[in-house]
């Protein structure tokens, strides 16, 4: 008996380490937008007008609204984002897609399809390097992320807020089509807050049958 408590033991250890050490990647969830409306309307002429149908209210932030992040074997635009909950910035890659669109000015501007991604390059002053790129109507990047308030990044659920900073070739774009007079770049006009469900990936699911495997044959053999 003794003998099967420690066997059962160290194959209970070697699934837990063998799933924390694998990657997981994100499948589905929202990503929740508050937009500083006043200050797109006075300082970029953009008076907020609408949705998409596809948009829902948000449960994350007050007054917000929630795009659905697309499933990882979506047609168009599937989420490829994956990262180990040992070592979220150290190993994360890929990006987190979504579908839904947001209009200004009686529907005359078209931002939606929104992808975040990360550009290490971009880390300068408070960019982190993650940024929020629209490829429907305005096809640019919009925001960089700010350095995340609040992070959470677990082995089955991922979970960012951070403010959103106009992007310089979003200031570019406001600035050539008349509406700001002033370079915008870096001006905070809104929170974030992803909260996304996640599974391992092929390799670590993998590994944790593994081990399950192996505690079922220790079971066996000592019976």
């Amino acid at each position: 008996m003794k003998m099967f408590q420690l066997s059962a033991a160290c194959a209970v250890a070697t699934l837990a380490v063998t799933a924390s050490a694998g990657s997981v990647q994100v499948v589905g969830g929202t990503t929740s937008v508050v937009l500083d409306t006043d200050t797109l309307a006075t300082a970029a002429s953009l008076t907020l007008s609408g949705v998409s149908p596809d948009v829902a209210n948000s449960t994350d932030l007050a007054g917000g609204v929630a795009f659905s992040i697309n499933a990882t074997d979506a047609p168009t635009l599937p989420t490829t984002f994956m990262y180990d909950p040992a070592d979220f910035l150290g190993t994360f890659s890929g990006t987190i897609e979504h579908t839904g669109s947001v209009f200004f000015n009686d529907n005359n501007v078209e931002v939606g399809d929104f992808t975040i991604g990360f550009d290490g390059t971009r880390a300068v002053g408070d960019a982190s390097g993650f940024f929020v790129e629209s490829t429907t109507g305005i096809a640019a990047i919009l925001f960089d992320i700010e350095a995340p308030s609040s992070l959470s990044a677990l082995g089955d659920s991922l979970q960012i807020g951070a403010d959103l900073l106009v992007s310089p070739e979003f200031a570019s774009f406001l600035q050539t089509n008349s509406l700001a007079t002033a370079d915008l770049t870096g001006a905070d006009v809104g929170d974030a807050f992803v909260n996304a469900t996640a599974v391992p990936t092929p390799s670590a699911a993998a590994g944790i049958l593994l081990g399950l495997g192996a505690l079922g044959l220790r079971r066996k053999r000592l019976a």
